[in-house]
């Protein structure tokens, strides 16, 4: 069962049950921070991403300054760019079985080399229903959490045409996970209204 589109966002290039790499198609052709995606794997992988980087492909060599616009670039050197690639980093927060989406990590990682696509708007939404998925994002360690919190439920609450009771009840799951620091919970609330 391969479900992959001709646009897919990425190829995996690095894997584990919690956390995967992907390598853009397309030099920066990244999702946004936030975004949530899928794998075309067996088991379907869920996750969000949370860091986007553009780099030289050879480890030890960094991009040189030219002053020059990008089009300048491309125009005089456009081999500088067969040496640069995007990849994109995400925090897996569930998988697809024969009963749909679940909010837990998957029994396996998705394998190297498969591809990512952009979550479709239904699993999406079966996926963040309720706090669970920020549970997942909450219990990462090396995650930018506050930041992807609010950027993974402004995609959800988005995918919702902006449905206030949702944002609401996401608020109650959310001042459970962090409990007793109502600073950083108002600030976030605040910040995904922005």
């Amino acid at each position: 069962m391969s479900i992959v589109s001709q646009d897919y966002l990425g190829e995996v290039v690095e894997s584990s049950t919690a956390l995967f790499t992907a390598e853009c198609r397309e030099l920066n052709g990244s999702p946004a921070f936030g975004s949530f995606v899928m794998t075309d794997t067996i088991p379907v992988v869920y996750g969000v991403v949370f860091n986007v980087s553009t780099r030289s492909m050879e480890p030890n060599r960094r991009p040189t300054a030219y002053g020059k616009t990008e089009e300048e670039l491309r125009m005089e050197q456009p081999q500088i760019f067969e040496l640069l690639r995007t990849e994109f980093e995400v925090a897996v927060i569930g998988f697809r079985d024969e009963e749909g989406p679940r909010r837990s990590l998957p029994p396996l990682p998705p394998r190297i080399h498969s591809f990512v696509n952009a979550c479709p708007e239904a699993d999406l939404k079966a996926l963040t229903r309720n706090g669970d998925f920020v549970r997942a994002i909450l219990s990462q360690q090396r995650l930018p959490t506050d930041d992807l919190i609010i950027a993974a439920t402004r995609n959800a609450w988005h995918a919702r045409g902006y449905d206030m009771p949702y944002l609401v009840g996401l608020g109650k799951d959310l001042s459970r996970l962090v409990r007793d620091d109502y600073d950083r919970l108002s600030s976030m609330m605040r910040r995904i209204t922005e």
